[in-house]
Parts: structure tokens; C-alpha cells; sequence
């Protein structure tokens, strides 16, 4: 299953914390749909880097992950991983040259090697928000998959 939860819309959403909720709900909702037994969670970003996002961004996706990796142990009683994209991208075979959009060729792998994998688009032809982070979710699955299937 690749999925997302869309968490962007201001009316709907007060607050870090009313968002946070919403997730919980969801992974709740997972619980009773699947046996899950390892969590595999994208690293949040260490450093700022010009031209990219805010260091308050950055400060705010670092705290909702903290929070969203809590709630999974809280949930499943399980510790999650933390993967950096970089490496999970690296181990599962995706190269990226200096220059390249890592995302977009992530996405592009990820089409080519998930035959399941649906992708929307707007009327103007860019990709529906939401299915980049699909796509990344699918790079972080298959580099968690991989590392378990190294141990076991």
C-alpha cells in the first residue's frame, strides 16, 4: 500500500498539534488493516542548504517527525529506523549527478520499478501534490526492505 495523508490545508488543520492528530488517526486506522513489524522513517534534514527550505521549515518538519516517529512507537510498539533519502536512494540504485532533481528522479525510478504506482497530474501536466512524497515513502520502503532482508 503507498498512500498519503494531505495535511497542508490551513481551515482544516489549527496547528501543529491538530495535524499530528490527524496522522495518529491514520496510523491507528493502519493497525487494524496490516501486521507490521519494522518501521522505516526518512531521516529529517541535518543541515540548511541556500535555495532549499527555511530553517524554520526545516525546524518544523524535524519537530513533526519527531512527533509522527513517537506516535508510530507509541502504536505498534515498534522503534522506527530513520533512513537519510541520500542513502536510501543510493542503496536502492538511484543515481543522481550534481544538478539533477533528486525527487524527480526518484519519482521517475520509482514508476519504472513499481508497476503499481499511480501518479496524478494537474491540467497543466506537473505532479498532483502529495505523489512526490508517495514516491519518496515507496524509495525509504525499499531501502528498509532491503536492509531487513540483509538481517534476516
Amino acid at each position: 500500500m503507498c498512500g498519503h495523508w494531505d495535511t497542508r490545508n490551513k481551515n482544516k488543520f489549527e496547528d501543529l498539534y491538530a495535524k499530528a492528530n490527524f496522522v495518529l488517526s491514520g496510523l491507528k486506522e493502519l493497525k487494524k488493516l496490516f501486521n507490521i513489524k519494522e518501521i522505516y522513517v526518512e531521516q529529517s534534514l541535518h543541515s540548511f542548504r541556500s535555495g532549499f527550505s527555511s530553517a524554520q521549515t526545516l525546524s518544523t518538519l524535524s519537530r513533526f517527525n519527531g512527533i509522527v516517529s513517537w506516535f508510530c512507537f507509541q502504536t505498534y510498539k515498534i522503534r522506527p529506523k530513520m533512513i537519510a533519502a541520500v542513502s536510501a536512494r543510493k542503496r536502492i540504485g538511484i543515481k543522481i549527478s550534481k544538478g539533477e532533481n533528486a525527487k524527480q528522479k526518484s519519482l521517475e525510478f520509482i514508476l519504472d520499478q513499481v508497476p503499481s504506482f499511480v501518479v496524478e497530474y494537474t491540467k497543466l501536466g506537473n505532479v498532483r501534490p502529495g505523489y512526490m512524497d508517495r514516491s519518496d515513502s515507496c524509495v525509504i520502503a525499499k531501502a528498509g526492505y532491503l536492509e531487513w532482508s540483509q538481517k534476516s
